[in-house]
């Protein structure tokens, strides 16, 4: 152990010496941004675009002939930014030109350094640190404290913070001490559960209601359903199956939660007219949520196999279902089940009587206030809707007789249970900041975004993120590290006249999708991911017959998909 340690250190301090060696002595190269602009004509005729809310006008534009930038000039003689237009015919488009500095294969560094540390150490909080370290480094932010304030102190991270940490938590908390959410679990399998196809199809019902997050739905699924697929003969790699496979993806799928407020900070893409306001980004963001085929088949496929009729099951998983009907043994011989004790108690004190209704109203308001914001403004009001449902269920309990006292006891501790995903979030936001400022993107623009072909890129994107997330066992770790690689690169290759202009939002929603299902599947068949050991813990499974009985289906899952996004391809751009 003590050598385990150790060499972990000594790649800790390699990776941070590295980063000092180039920041020293590598001097960065000079790219050519050339961003192809959606512009739209004012009342006076002037032509803008939209940035950061703001419109931008574009009457200053510089003719495509007399910019230096379409010139044979020296890329250090050229000026940081141009906006040029270009007349062909009838036809004008104006063309933002930008230099930017990479540090070629280096400008990866902070994402290599925090994938590569993840796999050693098991452990994204210290991998994603020096992730981030190792960029700060780079651009010469050697005050990395100072650093990592100013990126945090953005408005995302900030919003993401209060609606993880002190909304969702504390709603967690709440319910916790109350009983609703074990409330409505017991509900569910006392009025539904008949043997083991309904006690299935209870969990699978679960794991969809559950659809805040990965972690919450893995627990509260698991350990509630747990009983009494015991007494119905469910093995635990089958009942670990369906819970993890509806946490993650369904939660990316029924995404009236903290993930599209969180992914939006990071698929900005300068000049794309539906990627610039952060409503555009949540908007689209919802736009490609049906096109996320490995979250879709994923939750399919835990449904047909809870109705006992799997499309597809592997060796493992039938032996196990197997041996549980036959024998009654819900697990392997020589397996060993993680504890499930700890996730038993729900602390509720001993004079209160929970109800089902604590947490459906509260569920039904958040729910409501969603989806009812998304239909008249077009974007969802997450911050609104977790906060009424917050407070809502903080009134239930106090009219119920729990003390204020107690009530704000509990809701703190909800949110120390989310403290360490919401520092996993915050550093992993950070990381991606940093591995832009390094000059990621640029980098893997230039070298790709020539060469690669539109029918390419989204499975490249696709399997990047798969190993980045099994790696890291984090999804949305990996959405803060390639959405900022991933979207300009499949803006420029877009815009390369390799397909038809209009077809541009379809192959970013495409590519959009690829990242977000392969970061979800790699997370999920992750043996490091939380919600794959709360999947084990919460049912009593051993983690690694978990992780081997549960690969097949989602291989075959994102087979599929792979399939599907081909066919969108192929035909509809």
């Amino acid at each position: 152990m003590k050598k385990k340690t150790m060499f972990e250190a000594i790649l800790i301090v390699f990776f941070l010496l590295l980063a000092l060696g180039v920041s020293k002595y590598s001097k960065p190269d000079i790219a050519i941004q050339e961003i192809k602009l959606q512009y739209e004509t004012n009342e006076e005729g002037q032509a803008y675009y939209v940035y950061k809310k703001k419109q931008v006008l574009l009457e200053d534009s510089v003719l495509w002939a007399e910019s230096p930038f379409t010139q044979d000039i020296a890329r250090d003689q050229l000026p940081e930014e141009q906006f040029v237009k270009k007349i062909d015919g009838d036809k004008i488009s104006f063309f933002q030109f930008k230099t930017a500095k990479h540090f070629n294969f280096f400008s990866l560094l902070p994402a290599l350094a925090a994938i590569v540390l993840c796999f050693f150490t098991r452990e994204p909080i210290i991998s994603l640190t020096t992730g981030a370290a190792c960029g700060a480094i780079m651009i010469g932010a050697y005050h990395f404290p100072e650093y990592t304030v100013e990126m945090l102190g953005q408005k995302s991270p900030a919003k993401t913070l209060v609606l993880y940490l002190w909304l969702l938590g504390g709603l967690l908390g709440i319910w916790q001490r109350t009983g609703a959410s074990l409330a409505f679990a017991n509900f569910m399998t006392e009025k539904f559960v008949k043997g083991p196809r309904s006690a299935k199809l209870v969990a699978w019902g679960l794991g969809v209601v559950f659809f805040q997050g990965g972690t919450i739905s893995s627990v509260l699924v698991g350990t509630s359903v747990k009983p009494v697929a015991d007494k119905e003969n469910i093995s635990h790699e089958e009942l670990s199956y369906i819970v993890d496979s509806t946490s993650s993806p369904i939660a990316s799928q029924l995404a009236f939660n903290a993930w599209p407020g969180y992914v939006q900070a990071f698929i900005y893409v300068p000049g794309v007219a539906f990627l610039a306001t952060e409503l555009d980004r949540i908007d689209f963001f919802f736009k490609s949520v049906p096109f996320c085929f490995y979250a879709i088949f994923a939750v399919f496929g835990t449904f047909m196999l809870s109705v006992e009729k799997p499309w597809f099951i592997g060796k493992r998983l039938k032996a196990a279902m197997k041996r549980s009907r036959e024998t009654g043994e819900l697990d392997a011989p020589d397996s060993e089940p993680l504890g499930v004790d700890e996730f038993q108690s729900v602390g509720m004190p001993t004079d209160y009587t929970p109800h089902v209704s604590e947490f459906l109203l509260p569920l039904f308001t958040l729910l409501g206030v969603a989806i009812g914001t998304y239909v008249v403004y077009d974007s969802p009001d997450i911050l609104l809707a977790f906060g009424l449902a917050f407070a809502l269920s903080i009134i239930m309990a106090v009219l119920k007789g729990m003390e204020i006292q107690e009530t704000v006891k509990a809701a703190i501790g909800g949110m120390k249970g989310v403290l360490g995903g919401s520092i996993v979030l915050l550093m992993a936001f950070v990381t991606g900041e940093v591995s832009k400022g390094a000059g990621a993107g640029t980098y893997l623009v230039e070298i790709m975004g020539g060469d690669i072909s539109y029918m390419v890129l989204p499975f490249i994107l696709f399997i990047i993120s798969i190993i980045i997330a099994f790696s890291t066992g984090s999804s949305w770790g990996t959405y803060a590290v390639v959405f900022p690689l991933a979207m300009p690169l499949a803006w420029s290759i877009a815009n390369s006249g390799a397909i038809p202009a209009e077809s541009a939002m379809f192959f970013m929603t495409i590519c959009f999708a690829c990242v977000m299902d392969g970061s979800v599947f790699g997370d999920q068949c992750s043996p490091v991911s939380d919600t794959t050991v709360l999947s084990s813990m919460s049912t009593g499974c051993d983690l690694m017959d978990h992780v081997k009985s549960q690969a097949p289906q989602a291989l075959f899952a994102a087979g599929l998909a792979c399939v599907t996004w081909f066919i969108c391809l192929a035909f509809f751009i």
